[in-house]
């Protein structure tokens, strides 16, 4: 059987959205949960998840978290991970250098945090009076939060837990010496795969952007990325299909029956796995989804927080919801204009609105979901 485009979008989706499983199955099966903090109607990674785990609530990851073999950290970008994917990306070398006096602060605060077992950014700011500093974004903010995140990222703290959405760290622990250079290849080949089982079916410029993302992950094996991707097209199943190379896990058939899309209707985080690959996303399904949050409100097409609307295989438009009041508010958009009239289609899209209320926990107070 010819491979097709087709066959790709179904096996995509069908993949990515398997049966709902256990909070701990469905991260080990995805492999990493990217987080986002704008909750519009939740954050990302509460909506990633609500798909694919059994009757999962708004807040789940974060209460459950403390008791889960999970870390938050960077990957291709920040989000959640299983503890032994965290560790092959561990001892990380961070590009930018400390002076002698930053690492003597650190480790003073590294200290501080060790004896009291965990600590939030607050208590260091009391104890050590660190000051105000110049954030990213060009505002200020306490110094201390920063060097907190700098020690997270470096390996030297882990988070505990969230207080408020606020991170509360504890000391990671962890073999801090260097990893041999046969020892970082096999990690990055492992990382390079769960990037590719969670994204999958990957178009060969889709693939190489990622593995430019795990910088941020791995910035000291930066060296050995071009040849983590010849060997990755090497092992990984492949077919050119319209001019464009695909890539996907070398023990999973795209034609095999088993991937048959569910007729659903889902709304899906814009940093969905389904449809976080931009590129491939206007190859599947032929039109243009843009990620408007930091957009200004004028030139807003699909609206603040747009989420995909995926009915089958077809992502067919777009939906923006809002609590008010305790009652779900929800507005559409089609790229057809008007979107399907099929009952089946109304049917379906009630059952997953019905399906957010309870998620949100609105059950009681919202008209959508009676």
């Amino acid at each position: 059987m010819t491979l097709t485009l087709d066959h790709l979008r179904r096996y995509a989706v069908a993949r990515s959205l398997f049966k709902p499983t256990t909070l701990s199955r469905a991260i080990q099966r995805l492999g990493f949960v990217q987080a986002d903090p704008i909750r519009a109607p939740a954050r990302a990674q509460d909506l990633t998840l609500r798909h694919r785990v059994a009757d999962y609530r708004a807040g789940d990851l974060e209460r459950r978290y403390p008791r889960l073999p999970l870390e938050e950290d960077f990957f291709v970008n920040y989000g959640f991970l299983p503890r032994a994917h965290h560790q092959l990306m561990h001892p990380r070398t961070a590009r930018e250098a400390w002076t002698p006096a930053r690492w003597k602060q650190a480790q003073a605060v590294l200290a501080f945090v060790s004896e009291r077992g965990t600590a939030h950014p607050r208590d260091v700011d009391a104890h050590f009076g660190h000051g105000k500093t110049t954030n990213w974004f060009g505002g200020s903010s306490n110094a201390s939060t920063q060097l907190l995140d700098a020690m997270h990222y470096r390996g030297l703290l882990r988070v505990a837990r969230r207080e408020g959405g606020t991170r509360v760290y504890a000391p990671r622990v962890g073999d801090a010496t260097p990893v041999a250079m046969s020892d970082a290849e096999a990690r990055l080949d492992a990382l390079l795969d769960i990037i590719v089982r969670k994204y999958a079916p990957l178009p060969a410029a889709s693939l190489g952007q990622l593995l430019a993302y795990l910088r941020r992950g791995v910035p000291q094996w930066e060296s050995l990325r071009a040849s983590a991707l010849k060997r990755a097209r090497q092992r990984l199943g492949t077919a050119r299909i319209e001019g464009v190379d695909w890539y996907w896990p070398a023990d999973e058939d795209p034609r095999s029956r088993r991937w048959k899309p569910d007729d659903q209707v889902r709304l899906l985080t814009p940093f969905d796995p389904v449809v976080w690959d931009r590129r491939r996303f206007e190859m599947f399904w032929g039109w243009t989804y843009r990620f408007e949050a930091y957009t200004p409100a004028p030139k807003r097409k699909l609206g603040y927080y747009a989420l995909p609307v995926l009915w089958g295989d077809r992502v067919i438009g777009w939906a923006n919801l809002s609590v008010v009041d305790g009652e779900l508010r929800s507005t559409f958009g089609y790229v057809d204009g008007r979107g399907p009239k099929a009952r089946a289609f109304q049917h379906a899209l009630q059952v997953e609105l019905d399906q957010v209320c309870v998620f949100l926990g609105l059950e009681d107070q919202s008209r959508d979901c009676l």
